[in-house]
């Protein structure tokens, strides 16, 4: 069952174990092109820790997304390696949710039903999901109320706003309580009021399940708000050029975007992405 968070403003020194949930050992990429091959990533290496909530931006096309989709296995690593708890991913991890730019809610399943959808297909979960259907949904329940969707449970995809779908989205990226979430620019679609609201909701997600979070995307102040630490991609062949740790407390509301101590950190991660 989703616990709630038990305190707030906990500086993020303490908000996670010291050992690597993840590891990046010189992770590379290329690709064919024109007879011979293309170098995208040219070398990554860091570690993150469990519970820890990482942003990678950066130019386009210097392989953020690419990182994702070895990280979940989905294309493992083809040059280094990278470590779930120690051993190599080299194929897809069951305990991985995601949430992309366009969330992609089956039309024919209402909000509820389809925020459930992976305990119907997720080991342990699907094996228990008649025996305890009344306890997940509970779950479901749980979640969709803590992005005040609540009182849309029964509405099915075309009956929300482009907000309310990715709140659905996020809901069931969470509901089978991944050790990893992966956030592939889930806001860019929205308009600039919605996609900040969207910030302190995926913040409130966060904050009840502690998961591993890896957001990618282009807006600077979105990496600095939801993250612990924000990594900055060069230009491909790319590697990570700089690391910038936040430690504003949480939770974080919109106003402390106005902070100098905010500003001073997108500053600084700007600065590294325009002199390059």
């Amino acid at each position: 069952m989703v616990q709630p968070v038990t305190g707030t403003n906990v500086p993020q020194s303490t908000a996670f174990d010291t050992t690597p949930l993840l590891e990046f050992d010189q992770v590379g990429l290329e690709y064919p092109f024109e007879g011979t091959m293309r170098r995208i990533i040219q070398e990554v290496n860091l570690s993150i820790q469990p519970g820890e909530f990482v942003s990678f931006v950066g130019p386009s096309g210097c392989g953020k997304t690419s990182i994702l989709r070895m990280v979940s296995g989905l294309n493992p690593a083809p040059i280094g390696e990278i470590r779930y708890r120690g051993q190599p991913v080299t194929k897809p991890l069951n305990n991985v949710g995601i949430a992309f730019q366009n969330p992609v809610l089956l039309p024919w399943r209402n909000t509820l039903n389809n925020v459930m959808l992976p305990l119907e297909i997720v080991q342990p979960y699907k094996r228990e999901f008649r025996q305890k259907k009344a306890e997940f949904t509970h779950m479901a329940q749980d979640l969709l109320a803590t992005v005040r969707l609540q009182d849309f449970q029964k509405q099915y995809p075309w009956q929300l706003s482009g907000g309310m779908r990715q709140r659905a989205s996020l809901c069931r990226a969470l509901i089978h309580q991944p050790e990893i979430l992966l956030l592939d620019e889930p806001f860019g679609a929205l308009d600039a009021f919605t996609r900040e609201e969207m910030w302190s909701m995926t913040q409130a997600l966060w904050m009840r399940v502690k998961c591993l979070s890896i957001l990618i995307t282009h807006d600077l102040r979105e990496a600095v708000f939801l993250s612990d630490r924000v990594f900055v991609m060069s230009p491909r062949p790319s590697s990570i050029i700089y690391e910038e740790k936040i430690n504003l407390p949480r939770p974080r509301g919109l106003e402390m975007e106005l902070s100098d101590e905010f500003n001073h950190y997108f500053s600084n991660i700007r600065r590294h992405i325009h002199h390059n």
